[in-house]
């Protein structure tokens, strides 16, 4: 048992660099035991004290058994022998450089930008070999349309912060066409109360194209995911801690859209870091019909002029 510890912290630790994972709601200790549930995800730097970079995301999440007929649901791998969940979910990034007053551009710092999309989605459990799958196929804009300045300038005036001025050099509008795919692979489990997992992602389109590999961990009263049928417990209180590690090939919300090359002010390929750098740690409360997380995360710079960043997040879900 000593050894096994010993092993969980030092994992966990050394992977000291990976990617932003923007409202990462697929991972398996964030997973709902229900075909059919709603869960509100909202992220903002409020929550670690700052305004910049990742500013704000939101995301609400929809699965039920109806969605099996998704035509969209063609794009998906769908193992056989395997648990299956279908959903929708419609989600908003924006972000902002450190002085989001000034009507200037903020050279050196990261361009103003927005993003919305609707995204469709499927996980897969195959419970014998421990194994969690997750495709979905995301559409949507990025730029004004995204009313990422409205969003910002709403909150500020409704919380009496200073009201962000510069979002007419924000990234312009283009199309956001990706698709996601994950594996996650149970390696560690203890009793009801400690689980180790490896994790792995890519992304492509013309939002975010990047692969990334890394693990997660859980500890408590935790849930089990990868089995058909989750403890008979209601009530289940655990922590989390994750790392991952990412090679970033393409980053719209900094370089602008593939298509549309008009954008006043974007950061130059050259510029961007190629491995960047996630953690995020947090606790989740889960009964048979309620969800509730409240979590950290905390990136490296993501280009070479640029700073670290964090901020937090909360998840309210439930089932029916």
């Amino acid at each position: 048992m000593k050894k096994l510890f010993t092993f969980f912290i030092i994992t966990i630790t050394c992977l000291t660099f990976s990617n932003a994972q923007k409202i990462d709601n697929l991972v398996s200790f964030r997973d709902i035991d229900n075909a059919s549930y709603f869960r509100f995800n909202y992220e903002n730097d409020y929550f670690a004290n700052g305004d910049e970079n990742y500013t704000q995301g939101y995301n609400f999440e929809l699965f039920l058994k109806s969605l099996k007929k998704n035509p969209i649901n063609f794009l998906f791998f769908k193992p056989k022998n395997s648990i299956k969940k279908y959903g929708l979910a419609l989600e908003h990034i924006g972000f902002t450089p450190d002085d989001y007053v000034s009507e200037n551009i903020q050279f050196g710092d990261r361009p103003f930008a927005s993003a919305i999309m609707l995204k469709s989605m499927i996980i897969t459990v195959n419970t014998n070999k421990k194994l969690r799958l997750f495709s979905s196929f995301n559409l949507g804009i990025i730029g004004p349309a995204a009313f990422g300045e409205d969003m910002q300038v709403g909150i500020h005036k409704w919380t009496g912060n200073k009201i962000p001025k510069g979002w007419k050099n924000q990234i312009k509008n283009d199309i956001v066409i990706n698709y996601e795919i994950g594996l996650e692979k149970q390696i560690i489990t203890v009793a009801s109360f400690l689980s180790l997992q490896a994790q792995s992602n890519i992304k492509a389109g013309t939002l975010f194209t990047n692969a990334s590999l890394g693990l997660n961990a859980t500890f408590g009263i935790i849930d089990k995911p990868f089995t058909i049928k989750n403890s008979a417990k209601k009530f289940k209180f655990y922590g989390f801690l994750q790392s991952i590690g990412t090679a970033v090939v393409y980053d719209a919300t900094l370089q602008g859209g593939m298509f549309n090359n008009s954008s006043t002010y974007t950061i130059s390929s050259g510029e961007v870091k190629r491995l960047t750098g996630q953690y995020s740690y947090g606790f989740i409360l889960k009964t048979r019909t309620l969800f509730f997380e409240y979590s950290r995360y905390f990136i490296t710079k993501e280009f070479n002029s640029g700073s670290s960043a964090k901020w937090g997040g909360i998840k309210i879900g439930f089932t029916f």
